[in-house]
This record gives C-alpha cells, sequence and structure tokens, in this order.
C-alpha cells in the first residue's frame, strides 16, 4: 500500500531554495535577469506546487509565485514567501513591476515547451523583453539529481517492484494484453501510481502500461523506441492491444511509475511456460549489454560512448539486424534522462559528447525486434555516482518465468 500522503510529500524549503540558487546561477551565465515558467513540471520543480499558476524568478529578487487556482493548496504545499493570487496572467507583469520595479530585460522562457500562440501573447504582455530559451538552463538544472531526489526516486522504485512482482503472480495464458494492463493498473493506483505519467514534448506520449506478447512485440510502430506494439486503435498505436497471450509466449512489459513527482521506467521479459530459445537468448543478451554498459557508466565518460559500447556488443553477439529496431528504424539513443518527467534531458545517444556526471540518472534499456514475431530486452535505471554507477531500480533483472 501507499506509505506516503500529504503533508508528508511537501518538497522542503531547503531543497527548493537549493533548485533556486542553481537556476539563478546559470541565468546569470546566460545573461538572463528573469525566468517566466509555465510548464506544470517545470514550475512544481522549482516552487514545490503543480496547482494552476506561473513561477516568475528573478536574478536580483525573490520567486514570485502566481496562482491562479487553487491558493490555500499552492500556500500549503510550497515554500515559497511569494505567492500571489492572480485571476488571469494579464495581472502578472504589473504586480511584477509594482513588486521589483520593472520586468526582466532579458526574459527566459521554455521555447521547446510554450506554444507559439502562447508565446506571442507573453511578448504583448512583457512588451520590450528580449526572449531567450531558458529550456536548457532548466533541464541543466533538473538533470543532477539531490540525495533528497534520489530518496523520492527509490520510493517509487519499490512501487514499481511490488507492481512486478504483481504481474508475475497474475500473468496466465488467455488473458488479452489490454486486459492485463487493466489488472496491473488498477493494482498499481492502490500502491500510489498516480495514474499518469508526465511528458515533455507536445508529440511525445506517456502511457505506462506497455504490453507487447509474441508477434506483437514484433509490430514496429509510430512511437520513438526499438518497440511499440500494437495498441488498440489507429488513432492510438502504442501499447498493449487486443492479442490474446499464449502460453510460452515472450512477454515484453514495460512500465512507467509516476508516485510523489518522480518517475520509474523500467521493462522486463516474462513467460507463462518456456520461453522458446531465441527468445531466450535475446533476453540473456539484453540483460548482458545492460551490466555491460552499466560497468562503463562513470563521471566523465561520453554519453556516445555508452552508446556505442551497447551497438558493439550487440554486434558482437549476432544481434546487429534487431538491437534498437528493425533496419531503417533503428533508434539512435540507449537511455534516457528520468525524474519530474518520464524522458529528461541528456540523453545516452549516437552522437551525444556530453560526459556523464554523478547525480545523473538513466533509464538504459538495450531492447531487441525480430520482425513479426515477438520483442526482447530489459530496462533499468541507474544513478551516476561520484566513482562509478548503480541500479536505482530493485527488481532483479532476469527473465520472469511465471
Amino acid at each position: 500500500m501507499i506509505n506516503k500522503l500529504l503533508p508528508l510529500d511537501l518538497t522542503p524549503e531547503t531543497e527548493i531554495s537549493r533548485r533556486i540558487q542553481n537556476l539563478k546561477k546559470k541565468m546569470a551565465q546566460a545573461g538572463m535577469d528573469g525566468v517566466f515558467l509555465t510548464h506544470r513540471p517545470d514550475y512544481y520543480y522549482f516552487s514545490g506546487s503543480g496547482q494552476d499558476a506561473w513561477l516568475y524568478v528573478a536574478l536580483e529578487h525573490e520567486p514570485l509565485l502566481f496562482v491562479k487556482r487553487y491558493l490555500p493548496r499552492a500556500v500549503a504545499e510550497s515554500p515559497l514567501t511569494q505567492i500571489v493570487p492572480v485571476h488571469s496572467v494579464t495581472e502578472i507583469p504589473q504586480i511584477i513591476k509594482d513588486s521589483h520595479g520593472d520586468s526582466a530585460k532579458n526574459m527566459g522562457v521554455a521555447f521547446d515547451i510554450v506554444p507559439v500562440r502562447d508565446f506571442r501573447f507573453y511578448q504583448s504582455l512583457f512588451f520590450g523583453c528580449n526572449w531567450q530559451d531558458a529550456g536548457p538552463l532548466i533541464m541543466s538544472c533538473r538533470a543532477i539529481k539531490s540525495e533528497y531526489e534520489l530518496t523520492i526516486m527509490q520510493d517509487v522504485a519499490k512501487i514499481s517492484n511490488r507492481v512486478f512482482n504483481f504481474i508475475a503472480e497474475n500473468l496466465e495464458p488467455g488473458i488479452r494484453e489490454t486486459d492485463l494492463a487493466g489488472r496491473i493498473e488498477a493494482f498499481a493506483r492502490t500502491q500510489g501510481h498516480s495514474g499518469r505519467l508526465q511528458t515533455r514534448h507536445y508529440r511525445s506520449v506517456g502511457f505506462s502500461f506497455h504490453i507487447m506478447s509474441g508477434e506483437s512485440g514484433g509490430k514496429s510502430g509510430a512511437l520513438d523506441s526499438p518497440v511499440c506494439g500494437t495498441g488498440m486503435y489507429t488513432a492510438y498505436p502504442f501499447g498493449a492491444g487486443t492479442r490474446v497471450i499464449k502460453k510460452n509466449d515472450p512477454v515484453l512489459i514495460d512500465l512507467g511509475t509516476m508516485a510523489f513527482g518522480y518517475h520509474m521506467d523500467e521493462s522486463r521479459m516474462f513467460v507463462a511456460g518456456k520461453m522458446e530459445t531465441q527468445a531466450a537468448g535475446a533476453s540473456q543478451a539484453a540483460i548482458d549489454i545492460l551490466y555491460h554498459v552499466k560497468d562503463a557508466m562513470k563521471p566523465g565518460v561520453a554519453m556516445k560512448t555508452i552508446f556505442q559500447m551497447s551497438v558493439t556488443m550487440a554486434n558482437k553477439l549476432g544481434y546487429e539486424e534487431q538491437f534498437l529496431g528493425l533496419s531503417g528504424l533503428k533508434s539512435k539513443f540507449l537511455g534516457h534522462g528520468i525524474g519530474v518527467e518520464l524522458v529528461e534531458d541528456p540523453i545516452i545517444s549516437k552522437g551525444r559528447n556530453t560526459a556523464l556526471e554523478p547525480g545523473m540518472v538513466f533509464a538504459v534499456e538495450p531492447k531487441f525486434i525480430f520482425k513479426d514475431r515477438f520483442a526482447a530486452g530489459i530496462e533499468s535505471v541507474i544513478q551516476i555516482t561520484e566513482t562509478g554507477s548503480r541500479f536505482l531500480s530493485i527488481i532483479p533483472n532476469k527473465v520472469f518465468m511465471v
């Protein structure tokens, strides 16, 4: 059962202060004297409240959290001292001027997430500002997890572990993928799963219960991932479909868990019965690649190096054709940052020269697709430490035989 409820999951004042100071340091380096945060995960990260609000961080002043709805909850949730009720975003520029004397001359906003119409509206409100992209600053702040954040993610990992154990106890031949997904979701909600995942890009999709059995795992599709699943409808062609899971089917189950404001993203192979030889071999190869790259994930190592290590090992093991997707559709990433959103920067990708740093956390997912036959793979969450790396995932890295 869920073992944390409000107000125990409130973000401490010291944590919010650290985040704000980190953002201000990066603002100063980028020449921004103000940042206007509009995306819920972003202003939640820096304020501690997910109410309907906007957050303004000025370089020389205390942050202003403007709350449209609902003020009493925002005040209870956020440790910020300047929390202001507004009926409309149009009130904000004047309040900033009254409080600070003037608004920012060089204003940052997340170009990657603010719609064009909204941005043009903000331009009209903050007339005369020079607008800059604050997205990279925001994501760089979130890329390095604090001990507080890592503790929360460990709690989320416990929820995910209980859900995977539930799957092992309830997977049986004769059930449709989507029906199993429903059972998993019902149980996961009792454990504290929020019921949805936070995603950043407007074209991205976030769904929690991704089940691919037998040949449905061998169907590539629209998802930017080595594996996709069929989904139930052409309008949403991702994840669990109507296929009935059969005895001895290789079943790849990829679960995103969100609780206490943070995510885990993990995959394991299951089989009700005995897995056929090729699927068993590919499943073990994925586990071997996971451990191989984890051993190399240390501060200072370039992300593209980790990616290439996985490709080289997959090729040596004889899986060049199937690794990271079908020919012509292969994913160019092996792992992604994870935290307040399901997929965060940085990405362990083919061309990413960025070095690993202590506190970075990645969902690493070596996966294979065998066209029209099955998918195989694994995904575990790994934290970069001062000297190497460690698993935040606590689910055993194995194939579940049920």
